[in-house]
């Protein structure tokens, strides 16, 4: 049994029965297809003068133009298998099923997947092909769908989500994102998307733009948090300790506090819930143009200290957050 929720002992408000729970846009589905057509719709129409996300590109993608994420039609996925590295109310016993999209509409100097998001490693799929790996997920035992990095591509999302239901999907849907995305694709999602898994990575404006290219970034992560624990709220689990609904939110620990982590914890506890679940990440190391330029990026040129990240987690629950993801081991001997 997963139990990484501190929480989830103590307090049956964080756990649905599983018996009991049905994934969001099958709901939906059931109650009227026609507003899944008018989504799709609605979706397709952005792509036709790009406002899909924050960048606001206005090129056509109908078209096959690229703008700030190098995405036109089609989504371009990079990967999609049973990821056992992800949270463990995710990974569970038998993997998170990721679908990993290629680019990204940010451009992060320190980006550690930089061969996806920067060199748009993949291939190309229609919505057809999008179905059938998600179906091949729920096929090989994966406790949910989880798109990763789906901030440039939700009318592409939503258009395969009807076909993957007509094949059988009935799996919660993760949004896994960086916390860029625009309040309309968000709106689009509403009532599709089981668990929102948003990063929030900086607090000013003036870092987010010398390491994100991206001035705007905390006050769009802001209002996307909002809308998504609005449609969402916490995070509840399952007698077993699987996520089945609600909001998730990551934040990685980096050198010399650059990220604004005590900041971000005390608007997550006041402005969005102190029972929002975080997971605060201790993952970082150099990379990509931190590598490539280390005099201009010295401050983030480091892994993060043991007393870093314990100044991080203590920040959090001074800020009156309480259910702090812990991990565990996989599997018990």
């Amino acid at each position: 049994m997963f139990q990484s929720d501190p929480a989830y002992k103590d307090d049956s408000r964080w756990v649905i029965n599983r018996g009991k729970f049905v994934p969001a846009y099958l709901k939906l589905y059931e109650t009227d297809r026609s507003v899944f057509q008018q989504r799709v719709e609605a979706g397709l129409e952005q792509l036709k003068s790009c406002d899909v996300c924050p960048r606001y590109c206005y090129v056509d993608r109908m078209n096959d133009e690229h703008g700030k994420c190098r995405t036109g039609r089609y989504a371009y996925v990079s990967s999609a298998f049973p990821h056992f590295g992800e949270e463990d109310c995710l990974r569970g016993w038998n993997g998170s099923g990721t679908i990993f999209f290629s680019f990204c509409n940010l451009k992060c100097v320190f980006c550690q997947n930089h061969d996806i998001s920067w060199a748009g490693a993949g291939k190309q799929v229609n919505a057809s092909e999008l179905a059938d790996m998600m179906i091949r997920l729920q096929e090989q035992g994966c406790h949910n769908i989880n798109f990763v990095t789906p901030e440039h591509v939700v009318p592409q999302v939503m258009e395969a989500i009807p076909p993957a239901i007509e094949k059988g999907l009935r799996l919660p849907i993760v949004y896994n994102t960086s916390g860029f995305d625009s309040l309309h694709s968000l709106k689009l999602m509403e009532d599709i998307v089981d668990i929102y898994m948003p990063d929030f990575k900086f607090w000013d404006p003036d870092l987010s733009k010398f390491y994100m290219t991206e001035s705007t970034y905390p006050e769009v992560t802001r209002n996307a948090i909002r809308e998504m624990h609005r449609q969402v709220g916490d995070l509840k689990l399952d007698e077993q300790g699987l996520a089945l609904r609600g909001l998730l939110v990551r934040h990685l620990v980096m050198p010399n506090k650059v990220t604004g982590s005590e900041q971000i914890f005390r608007f997550l506890a006041e402005e969005i819930s102190p029972d929002t679940y975080i997971n605060i990440m201790d993952q970082y190391f150099p990379d990509a143009k931190v590598v490539e330029k280390p005099d201009k990026y010295g401050d983030i040129n480091r892994r993060i200290t043991g007393l870093e990240y314990r100044q991080a987690k203590q920040a959090a629950k001074q800020a009156g957050l309480h259910r702090i993801d812990e991990r565990r081991q996989l599997y018990a001997f």
